[in-house]
């Protein structure tokens, strides 16, 4: 397959390194000087899986300059995911495939507004990954792993031949038989932690070693559980206890990339993540106190990146 990363970043560019290394032909599309640095010196991923580094990389900065592609993996950050399907849709084919590999519950939703509905796929990853330096990929926990699936959930043969692909690479994944289902486990999972630690500036052990916190982040995981039921999602009566057991098993100071991004003073997810759990509560009359609460602490901070 011929395949394009957008966005050359902490999930972008350890897949896209990953795929790379199995002899794929692999485009990344990336910008400013880390753009420079992988067209000058090659992708390097230091990764606890082992280290790779992709030279010469095929990278740039605009996606007209890639033709006959197959797969596009969405690898930017939600907030530029509308933009982003707007860029690529010169380059779609009849059979290109398009997956959002980025956080949220509505990505396949916005994709699906902007390019026809045939090229999308429903996605998400699981990783810890960042950008180390310019042209440097640094994974630090986590197996790195794609779950993937068409969104009326159909075993068809693109979906086979994507399952391919990433298992020749040694990326785990998973054929989701419920994409909605998946997409909203890893929802709950990551908005759980993202606000609330970038709200208390703690990493997720500190967080989960304060009782205080920990039964805000409970209090947190309920509320988004009460939106995904009133919205007809299937989740286990589990879920939180599985996705709570997944977080204290991480590394003591993992953090989430919201919570470095609101950290640092730059733009972040908060609205594709927290405050989609607040909208979603008013339009459906389910109260959301904790969530709505951080929301509305962050909100200040994150208008200040975005310069509103």
């Amino acid at each position: 397959m011929k395949i394009v990363i957008y966005g050359a970043g902490g999930v972008g560019g350890y897949f896209g390194a990953r795929l790379a290394q199995a002899g794929n032909d692999v485009t990344f599309i990336a910008r400013g000087k880390h753009l420079e640095a992988i067209q000058k010196n090659g992708l390097q991923l230091k990764s606890i899986k082992g280290n790779y580094l992709v030279k010469p990389a095929k990278a740039t900065s605009n996606i007209l300059d890639v033709k006959n592609v197959d797969l596009i993996l969405i690898c930017t950050k939600t907030w530029q995911l509308a933009e982003v399907a707007e860029i690529i849709k010169p380059v779609l084919n009849k059979n290109t495939m398009v997956i959002s590999l980025l956080n949220g519950c509505e990505n396949h939703v916005i994709l699906s507004s902007i390019i026809d509905k045939k090229h999308v796929l429903g996605g998400l990853c699981k990783v810890v990954s960042f950008v180390e330096d310019y042209g440097v990929i640094k994974h630090v926990s986590y197996e790195p792993t794609i779950v993937f699936g068409e969104l009326d959930n159909a075993k068809t043969s693109r979906a086979i031949a994507i399952e391919k692909l990433l298992t020749n690479a040694g990326i785990t994944n998973k054929l989701a038989t419920d994409i909605e289902q998946e997409i909203w486990t890893k929802y709950l999972y990551i908005t759980t932690v993202s606000a609330l630690g970038a709200l208390t500036r703690a990493t997720h052990g500190e967080m989960f070693d304060s009782p205080e916190i920990k039964a805000m982040l409970l209090k947190t995981a309920e509320e988004i559980l009460a939106i995904s039921k009133a919205k007809g999602v299937d989740l286990p009566s589990d879920i939180i206890e599985k996705q709570f057991a997944i977080i204290e098993s991480l590394p003591y100071n993992t953090t989430a990339s919201l919570q470095r991004d609101i950290m640092d003073g730059k733009p972040s997810e908060l609205e594709a993540q927290t405050g989609t759990i607040v909208r979603f509560g008013k339009q459906l009359n389910i109260p959301t106190p904790i969530n709505s609460f951080i929301y509305d602490c962050l909100l200040p901070q994150e208008k200040r990146a975005r310069k509103i």
